[in-house]
């Protein structure tokens, strides 16, 4: 068998390879669901209703929702590029962490900014901090040749450690009772909930812009241009003029920007302060959302929805049927695999060797 490179691929080939990948992850999770001994159809119902049957369940899902655009929006953008930033998770805590020093911190320093005006610097110290982080690995990779896979992942764990210091030294909590946190946001600078008595913030509606904004920057600015042109083809990129260290550059700021800005949504928009269990892995799983997109940013939204709503809704069915809710992370990891191999037989098609 080989695989031969299709001349042209067809909207309608487009079309059905999703269907078709959402199809197959339908049945082998139906498998496991035989396998723990309930029923296929009311699983599925109860998964359904779990993460969009009420009111609720929805808020729920839009919140999980909101740091996994911001993080699948850093990884698309990253991978466009062909710069692998496996670094969103220790970004998202930088920007968590940044964002706190800003607007947690700065009460007593002997003068007082203006909400209007302290807000904006809060989100830009996030944005720094994430992309400071990812700065340092992509100029390594642009001019050291240094594989940006291997150093964004390492310094997850080097920023995680650095977190857990600073949460039982220079920003604990005092009135935390010896429980490893940071000091809590002004209530002023946190962000006004969308729906009453629920936890979905008005982070979604910027989160929304950042998909629109990064969409159009990629299509219509040659900055957009450079970043896909990068990703094509390097060498080709280089020799039509592209300036390739810049690019990588502004690909790093923006990437790692965006998962910084996670980590200020969550601490503006949910916990109010930083702990070490903050984020159940949203940075890694960003990584999933922008291959389901096909990174696409506005695919990333419909992706994340997807993603937060099976992992609201296992909870639910667990409860119900007592399937595990490790099931939710087999239908996303399922459903990842057969969108890539979906989106390979899209491009190329199988052919018998002699």
């Amino acid at each position: 068998m080989r695989l031969e490179k299709r001349h042209t691929t067809s909207r309608r080939a487009m079309i059905l390879a999703p269907a078709g990948a959402i199809l197959f992850t339908l049945a082998v999770s139906a498998l496991l669901v035989l396998w723990a001994g309930a029923p296929i159809g009311k699983t599925y119902v109860l998964l359904l209703k779990g993460g969009f049957g009420s009111v609720f369940a929805l808020s729920e899902t839009l919140t999980r929702a909101i740091p996994l655009i911001l993080t699948g929006l850093a990884a698309a953008v990253a991978f466009r590029a062909r710069l692998f930033n496996i670094g969103a998770e220790g970004q998202l805590y930088a920007g968590a962490l940044a964002a706190v020093a800003v607007g947690g911190l700065h009460g007593g320093t002997g003068f007082e900014l203006s909400p209007w005006l302290l807000l904006p610097l809060m989100l830009l110290a996030a944005a720094l901090a994430g992309a400071a982080f990812l700065l340092g690995p992509a100029l390594m990779k642009a001019r050291l040749g240094v594989d940006e896979v291997v150093t964004t992942l390492l310094l997850n764990f080097v920023i995680l450690l650095g977190v857990s210091w600073l949460l039982d030294g220079a920003m604990k909590d005092p009135m935390a009772l010896g429980w490893p946190q940071s000091v809590a946001l002004q209530d002023i600078l946190q962000f006004d909930k969308l729906i009453p008595q629920t936890r979905v913030h008005t982070g979604l509606l910027l989160a929304l812009g950042l998909a629109v904004t990064v969409w159009t920057a990629l299509k219509y600015t040659v900055l957009g241009f450079d970043i896909r042109a990068l990703g094509a083809n390097a060498q080709g990129a280089r020799f039509a003029g592209v300036p390739i260290t810049r690019t990588i550059v502004m690909v790093s700021l923006l990437s790692g920007g965006l998962a910084g800005l996670a980590g200020a949504f969550e601490v503006a928009g949910r916990t109010a302060y930083v702990t070490l269990d903050m984020s159940p892995g949203y940075g890694y799983t960003g990584i999933v959302i922008a291959m389901l997109a096909g990174l696409h940013p506005l695919g990333v939204v419909a992706a994340s929805l997807f993603v937060a709503g099976v992992l609201v809704g296992a909870d639910t069915m667990s409860r119900a049927v007592g399937v595990p809710t490790y099931i939710a992370d087999v239908i996303v990891a399922t459903s990842l695999i057969a969108v890539l191999v979906a989106t390979l037989l899209t491009q190329y098609r199988v052919r018998m060797a002699k």
